[in-house]
């Protein structure tokens, strides 16, 4: 049947995006910088020193001086996807877990205090970076699609420059962000109406995009209200096009009509995001809260695929003793990924953009060695989630199904040394 010979192709199309899950957020990591990922993600209202230049630029004026940090993170991801058609001529399926389980993601950031009133940054930070391979899995004389062998990169680095100015309690400032990123996609396809096997590939597509992030404070002191802080950020949409990945892996489905994608359905845009935070600080211990939006359904590339927009609520702990700090946090948001009435959509967002997690919890702590030097250490664990979607239309099986599991660990580490 036709939809049964259009399902192969689906099947390893749909996998284009297995590189586009990065993190936790949707898309994104709960947060950059060890501090920020001890507390829960937190950084609107809280001043986590350089290491605030990304999150919410406003917050470097805590600096005393020039403090310069260095790390990153070793992100965990465990993905594993089981299809089901119970009801087509094929054995059933096996569950298979990506062996692309391990990278790494840098952060070095550096803020220095120019006078009085204004303060100057620069970073360099990885914000996404993963992939999946299913290499090997595929074997075609039983039956076993195998993923069909997919190998994906994608790879998202930002540049930024925070300029800050306070005074009387209020800080403002604006950070121009130059964001890099890669995309790499290759898998053997299969028909499975003539279980004829077919390749795809377009080589490593790179490009550069533009955007910036907008943040203020406000410090309660002056007010008589010692400890309390406000805070509110806006990161804006930054467009990315991968030169022939998408259009190339989508062109050869159909399913009885062609899949609609945007204009340009080789662009991904990492979507804007606002945010407001409080944070109070009692004697030795800090609480701090952040709420954000970050708006999937109206960047382009997400939008095709029915992202929702994602309402996520961080909550963080400090305690601090002497040379030492200990940390906890809890982190929760709403998937961006949900079942819809399209099959295709479904298939596409749970085999191949499986960013369903939802809650993070997390625990941190820093030392001191001198006044100069300190070391930062986090641990973000995202405990199992399955979700289970339709694929009913899909194929000449009404029961038809897809179930993905996940779960995340990740260690976070940081030198900062102050001059």
């Amino acid at each position: 049947m036709k939809r049964t010979q259009t399902l192969g192709r689906f099947i390893a199309l749909s996998l284009i995006a297995s590189a586009m899950l990065h993190a936790t957020n949707g898309d994104n990591l709960i947060a950059i910088g060890t501090k920020a990922r001890g507390m829960g993600g937190t950084g609107i209202a809280i001043s986590h020193g350089a290491e605030s230049g990304i999150a919410n630029p406003a917050m470097i004026t805590s600096v005393e001086s020039t403090e310069v940090t260095f790390g990153g993170t070793i992100f965990m991801p465990d993905i594993a996807t089981t299809l089901s058609f119970p009801n087509m001529p094929l054995p059933p399926q096996d569950t298979l877990t990506s062996d692309a389980d391990l990278s790494m993601i840098p952060a070095v950031s550096i803020a220095s205090k120019i006078n009085e009133n204004w303060y100057v940054g620069i970073g360099m930070w990885g914000v996404a970076g993963m992939g999946t391979d299913y290499s090997g899995s595929q074997n075609l004389a039983q039956g076993k699609i195998g993923n069909m062998n997919m190998v994906t990169n994608l790879q998202l680095m930002q540049f930024a420059v925070p300029i800050a100015y306070k005074a009387d309690g209020l800080s403002i400032a604006v950070a121009p962000i130059v964001q890099y990123g890669n995309l790499d996609i290759n898998y053997d396809g299969v028909d499975l109406n003539t279980f004829t096997p077919f390749s795809s590939g377009a080589g490593i597509a790179q490009d550069f995009g533009f955007g910036y992030n907008l943040g203020v404070a406000y410090d309660f002191a002056a007010q008589g209200m010692s400890g309390l802080t406000l805070g509110a950020s806006y990161k804006s949409s930054i467009e990315m096009d991968y030169d022939g990945q998408l259009t190339t892996a989508v062109s050869p489905f159909t399913m009885g009509q062609p899949l609609t994608l945007l204009p340009n359905a080789d662009t991904l845009e990492q979507p804007s995001e606002y945010g407001v935070g409080l944070a109070y600080v009692m004697g030795q211990h800090t609480f701090a809260f952040d709420y954000k939006k970050i708006q999937w359904s109206d960047a382009k590339g997400y939008q095709d695929f029915g992202w929702e927009d994602s309402d996520v609520y961080a909550f963080g702990y400090q305690y601090t003793q002497d040379n030492w700090a200990l940390r906890a946090g809890y982190n929760y948001a709403d998937s961006a990924v949900v079942e819809v009435m399209d099959p295709r959509m479904n298939f596409f967002n749970l085999l191949g953009f499986p960013a369903t997690q939802e809650s993070h919890y997390t625990f941190g702590g820093s030392y001191a060695f001198t006044q100069q030097f300190s070391v930062d250490l986090a641990y973000v664990y995202a405990p199992e989630n399955t979700e289970t979607f339709s694929l009913q239309g899909l194929s000449a099986d009404p029961q038809g199904s897809i179930t993905t599991d996940h779960s995340e660990n990740s260690l976070s580490f940081q030198l900062a040394y102050k001059f």
